[in-house]
């Protein structure tokens, strides 16, 4: 059975009358762990624990380690997490209500990365946050759902990381025979490797990521992610932190649900009804969520963004 729960299909409809669209939400902050994480990363424990691994090792400060650990709780198999000495207070909090253990190692998920790597042997598994065949295709499971519900839609609207959402959307397009549908590929700036990458033509690294959308914070996009801005219709959008920030707030309100700046990236597209969605009419809106944001940490952000552009 797998892990993850099949999540709310629903109309916007503060969202619809604000945009003239048919704007509908795929519910990815209503999963057990608070994010869509737990589709693939679920997918791939489940494997591992088939092949007789007997521990999981994430090298996930934010959204992917609380999956980890949500999923190791799950199957009974213990799970260690290395994060780095960045991670927050409220993430090293949930990891650790899922009943894993903690390491803290290093300035970046870099080093924290290749510590992690170092504790395999034999019997353990390392779980990447993004880049895993057997993740994308769990993640492209919500957009099974949206088939199989029956719903149609022109677009796919979604934020881009590392790019394990979008593999995994665009996979699920494809086994559904909507290969046509373009995806808005949403980003912040100080996070934004797919868009820079995709003007350059070349999968870039970024020198550092400073954004407050750390879930968003991988210096580079896996190969696929970028493979894909060649093979299908992918179109990037980058914005403020400060225009994350606010749509989340904005959904908060419209929507009663608390999603990151991760999130509010996807969100700000509609919220600021950008130009890049004028050719659709019936966008899907992947809701990916984040757990590791509080009200009091969105509000405090924002506060700091609006006196740093006074």
């Amino acid at each position: 059975m797998p892990l993850h729960i099949e999540t709310p299909l629903i109309p916007s409809r503060p969202l619809s009358r604000l945009t003239g669209k048919d704007v509908r939400l795929k519910l990815e902050a209503l999963q057990p762990s608070g994010s869509f994480k737990l589709r693939g990363i679920g997918a791939t424990c489940e494997a591992l624990a088939r092949q007789g691994k007997t521990r999981f090792i994430s090298s996930s400060g934010g959204n992917a380690g609380i999956a980890v650990a949500y999923a190791g709780r799950q199957l009974g198999i213990p799970v260690t997490v290395v994060v780095p000495e960045t991670t927050t207070a409220r993430a090293r909090e949930l990891i650790a209500l899922e009943g894993a253990d903690i390491v803290v190692h290093g300035a970046s998920w870099t080093e924290a990365n290749a510590l992690a790597e170092s504790m395999v042997d034999a019997t353990s598994a390392a779980l990447h946050p993004f880049d895993n065949p057997t993740t994308w295709a769990g993640h492209a499971t919500m957009i099974d759902e949206v088939a199989r519900a029956g719903v149609a839609f022109d677009s796919v609207l979604l934020s881009v990381g590392g790019g394990g959402l979008m593999s995994g959307v665009v996979e699920g397009l494809r086994r559904n025979g909507l290969g046509h549908i373009p995806v808005v590929a949403m980003e912040t700036f100080g996070a934004d490797s797919l868009a820079q990458s995709a003007a350059k033509g070349e999968r870039i690294m970024l020198d550092a990521i400073t954004s407050i959308a750390t879930s968003l914070g991988a210096k580079q996009v896996c190969a696929n992610a970028f493979e894909l801005t060649r093979t299908h219709d992918i179109r990037s959008l980058v914005v403020s932190d400060l225009e994350a920030v606010d749509a989340c707030l904005a959904f908060l309100h419209d929507h009663r649900v608390l999603v990151e700046p991760a999130c509010g990236a996807t969100l700000a597209a509609l919220y600021r009804q950008d130009p890049v969605l004028a050719p659709f009419q019936s966008p899907l809106v992947i809701v990916c969520g984040g757990s590791t944001a509080t009200l009091q940490q969105l509000q405090d952000w924002r506060a700091a963004l609006v006196a740093k552009t006074a």
